[in-house]
């Protein structure tokens, strides 16, 4: 019998309070509206003749670019991008994406922690797919498999699309680990975890869900025991009028509501062009007191978050070829990020998702990227870190060296020092690191695996976990 969810009088009264509101995103979904001359006619110059006569080739091949990762744009950021090639870049298809489609069908390896369906516990807090989509892509997307709905092989042998969370289950998972973590003196029994305490919610783009939605998400987390909910958006540069009245107030009755629970918004700006206004120069305009003007609806949704003392705003960005590979463009985006009252969380290095080697960049240009772009910064503008995502967890590009390290070979060209920020279960290798030789064209791990010179990490040393269906398995071998 399917679980279902009963909301208390408490979660059922603020969601009574809930007002939902209609958006016009004017979205344009799919190539087809361009190669039929259906799109509005001021869009339509988006993609040249040529751009279209190439796409147009593609499709139904092996290397449709929409396969790999549907194509879709607001209005908001169509008009933008009209004056910015790293936006355009952004969200415009383009052929040498499936050029190469090399990479990971499951990035991380992120079903081995999938306890539930649309959840992913792997290390200390959990990760929610809450819907497929958001009000335009990103062609990097680190979710294209699940964006793309494709079908992943999964470690039982099953094969099938990511499904999406859903509360009834959810809220049990919670409860029963958190019960097993208490019964367990404070460490669950099996992963040596302690209390499931933080979710983020994800997809997709839980900002395309309506407020009622999200608000029953919000106090279905709140009533289970949830301590702390971060919401992972794009919205605020593919269509920042979301962030509306209807919605700020809910979120000051969520509060009101349950006043113990922390609130943090993850915003993805990848460069300033998506929330700074430019002339027709393309030159960044200024107040008339010397700082830039940030684009009306953006800025309006950003101030608007950030008054609210009692939830936190972060930004945090992959360094995509051809997009935000700038550490001029970088440096802006962190002094305002921070002026408007956000902070800056992480810059990442690309995922190895299938054909990124279209999008990264290499992993010490992006150190030094992101290092260039950080001169000039005060101590609290440049909080951010340079992260690449290993299957063993998040792993910090600590360092990178440019002279040899006498007596210690393979270290002739300098080495690059990796750091891990985080592990899955009790995560006993935190802190440890890895130092390989230097490799100015690697993209990712792999390109390292002949010149490791220490690995206390195990980066390169890596086994999926397993299961605890596969545990049992093999225990029942060893007694036969």
């Amino acid at each position: 019998m399917p679980l279902t969810h009963v909301p208390t009088a408490r979660e059922q009264a603020f969601l009574d309070t809930v007002e939902d509101a209609r958006y016009e995103r004017e979205i344009i979904n799919g190539l087809a509206p361009f190669l039929n001359e259906k799109a509005p006619e001021d869009m339509m110059t988006f993609y040249s003749s040529d751009e279209m006569v190439q796409l147009r080739v593609l499709k139904g091949t092996n290397r449709d670019v929409e396969t790999r990762m549907p194509v879709k744009v607001t209005r908001h950021y169509f008009e933008l991008a009209r004056n910015s090639k790293p936006m355009q870049r952004l969200v415009k298809a383009s052929p040498d994406e499936t050029q190469d489609l090399a990479g990971s069908e499951d990035p991380g390896n992120q079903m081995d922690y999938s306890p539930v369906e649309g959840l992913l516990h792997k290390y200390e807090m959990g990760l929610m797919y809450v819907v497929s989509t958001c009000s335009a892509h990103c062609r990097f997307c680190y979710r294209e498999e699940l964006i793309a709905r494709k079908e992943i092989a999964r470690q039982d042998g099953t094969v099938a699309k990511k499904g999406l969370a859903k509360i009834p289950e959810i809220v049990a998972y919670i409860k029963e680990h958190n019960k097993e973590v208490e019964a367990g003196g404070g460490r669950h029994p099996e992963t040596g975890r302690e209390k499931l305490r933080e979710i983020l919610l994800s997809g997709g783009d839980p900002m395309v869900l309506n407020n009622s939605k999200i608000a029953a998400w919000l106090g279905a987390l709140a009533e289970a025991g949830i301590e702390s909910i971060r919401i992972g958006t794009k919205e605020m540069a593919f269509y920042p009028q979301r962030f509306d009245k209807t919605f700020l107030d809910m979120l000051d009755t969520f509060h009101e509501t349950y006043p113990h629970v922390g609130l943090h918004f993850m915003l993805h700006f990848e460069h300033p062009d998506e929330f700074l206004m430019k002339d027709d120069a393309g030159n960044y305009i200024k107040e008339e007191r010397g700082t830039f003007k940030w684009v009306p609806a953006t800025g309006d949704a950003m101030r608007n978050l950030v008054s609210r003392g009692w939830l936190t705003v972060e930004n945090q960005t992959p360094i995509i070829k051809d997009i935000n590979d700038d550490s001029d463009a970088l440096r802006i985006m962190q002094r305002e990020i921070k002026r408007i009252g956000a902070e800056n969380h992480y810059f990442f290095c690309g995922r190895d998702i299938v054909a990124y080697r279209a999008f990264n960049v290499p992993i010490e240009k992006a150190w030094q990227i992101m290092n260039d772009s950080q001169k000039g910064l005060s101590g609290v503008e440049k909080h951010a870190r340079l992260s690449i995502t290993h299957y063993k967890g998040k792993t910090e590009v600590a360092a990178v060296t440019d002279k040899p390290i006498p007596g210690l070979p393979g270290a002739e060209h300098g080495v690059v020092i990796f750091k891990l920020l985080r592990n899955p279960a009790d995560a006993p290798e935190v802190g440890k690191v890895c130092i390989v030789g230097r490799n100015p064209k690697a993209l990712w791990f792999d390109d390292y695996a002949d010149r490791v010179l220490f690995d206390e990490a195990g980066l390169f040393d890596y086994a999926r976990v397993k299961t605890k269906k596969h545990n049992l398995e093999e225990a029942s071998k060893e007694a036969v």
